[in-house]
């Protein structure tokens, strides 16, 4: 058996604490399975008397991580500091600048970052590993970098925010308003204390880039992500979806068009039944698209100990049995550059809610505006509930034919300035095709 692989962690949160147990736990079959033993090196964390359930005492503890990146008794760096910046993009540029392989769940690296830092690797001639910076547990990574390398993939479709589809199934579930749920999901440490990031859609956009990348060999475009998130979303939105036979989803959707690669992040009503629509609480899912193999889907659980420290252990064991992969499946020289599809020219369905007064010729009066835009609607949806806001308006959903997305815009703004609606409209995209 060949000499052991040597591991540094860096931080020991949730993820490096299950990365640790897992090399203590399954340690002979890991060796067995690469053949040559994984073994834990040094360590490195905020508080070295922190209590974490863990046995480290065999391992050298680093107050200053960077240090994992230049010591000798170290082969492989997993950086599990988090953030797109500061110590954490410090410690993987040095780490492969000095030829030493990395392993890292860090998405928004990999986003912003992720491109100059595969140049390093492929010159040093290391692996820059990072299934877990998506989707937990699922190998969509190595699905898209590995298993589908067969195909011309058209689409990537997730549900990649397991926060978001949290609150968004309990809603569904208990019928409570989103700021309700929100504190639940803080409480329970789905959310972060200040939650911008999980439910603005921003950690969804990290996500999205990444798998664009890889699908579309192209290089990460993160700047291009269309980013919407879920705060605007209500119980009543929740309603009527379901009377029209649809649930919400905050959906990371990349496609390939005439116009060019479209990357967005937004709400989304999907058709109840289909395999998007069924996945409920923290999991996440992925539906790809290929030319030869059709839809695939994968499921499971997004973030946590076991799932994201598993998707860091298969990249350990990929580099212990000598697999080393250009990190965005071809060298960077052959990855074509961002090509930013026309939003303005996606076309969906919409679903269209605002306030409106509750006279006779009002309806008329907002279908003609829409019409100007050429917006058609195919059906028109007022109740008495939720009761009439200060203004004496009332809510009304409409839900419109196939349009243009320059058109829906250009229709939001004649009804900013219709008198008979007030506030912002809310618009949600219906999509019926990439979730069959």
């Amino acid at each position: 058996m060949s000499k052991p692989l040597r591991i540094g962690v860096a931080g020991l949160g949730t993820v490096g604490v299950g990365v640790v147990k897992i090399l203590a736990e399954r340690r002979e079959f890991l060796a067995a399975a690469s053949g040559r033993a994984v073994e834990l090196a040094a360590v490195s964390a905020r508080d070295a008397k922190k209590d974490r359930g863990i046995d480290i005492s065999k391992a050298r503890w680093e107050s200053d991580a960077r240090a994992l990146a230049t010591a000798d008794d170290i082969d492989v760096v997993v950086e599990l500091i988090g953030g797109a910046d500061g110590v954490a993009r410090e410690l993987v540029e040095t780490a492969l600048s000095n030829g030493k392989h990395v392993v890292t769940a860090n998405k928004a690296l990999i986003a912003r970052h992720g491109l100059a830092l595969a140049r390093v690797a492929e010159q040093r001639g290391v692996a820059l590993n990072y299934e877990a910076a998506v989707a937990g547990g699922i190998p969509i990574v190595k699905a898209l970098r590995e298993g589908l390398a067969a195909n011309e993939i058209t689409s990537v479709v997730g549900i990649l925010k397991g926060t978001c589809n949290y609150i968004l199934t309990e809603m569904e579930t208990t019928g409570r308003d989103f700021g309700d749920v929100l504190k639940d999901a803080q409480a329970l440490g789905y959310a972060e204390a200040d939650p911008s990031f999980d439910v603005g859609g921003i950690d969804a956009a990290h996500k999205l880039a990444i798998l664009a990348s890889l699908a579309f060999g192209r290089e990460v475009d993160f700047e291009n992500v269309y980013v919407e998130g879920i705060e605007r979303i209500t119980s009543t939105d929740i309603k009527f979806a379901k009377e029209f036979g649809y649930k919400i989803k905050l959906l990371a959707i990349a496609s390939r068009g005439e116009t060019g690669i479209e990357q967005r992040v937004h709400p989304a009503l999907v058709p109840d039944g289909s395999p998007l629509a069924a996945v409920s609480g923290v999991f996440n899912a992925v539906a790809v698209r290929g030319d030869r193999v059709g839809l695939l889907v994968l499921e499971g659980r997004g973030a946590g100990e076991g799932p994201t420290a598993s998707a860091v252990l298969s990249d350990i064991v990929d580099i212990a049995r000598g697999l080393v992969m250009p990190p965005f499946i071809v060298p960077t020289s052959h990855l074509k550059k961002p090509e930013k599809a026309s939003f303005d020219r996606h076309r969906s369905a919409y679903y269209l809610r605002f306030s409106a007064i509750d006279r006779a010729g009002s309806m008329a009066d907002i279908t003609r505006a829409l019409a100007q835009a050429s917006v058609s609607i195919e059906r028109i949806v007022q109740r008495s509930e939720p009761k009439e806001d200060a203004s004496g308006r009332k809510p009304v959903v409409f839900v419109t034919h196939e349009t243009e997305e320059g058109s829906m815009r250009s229709a939001l703004k004649h009804l900013a300035e219709h008198e008979e609606v007030a506030g912002k409209p809310l618009v949600i995209r219906i999509e019926d095709g990439e979730s069959r």
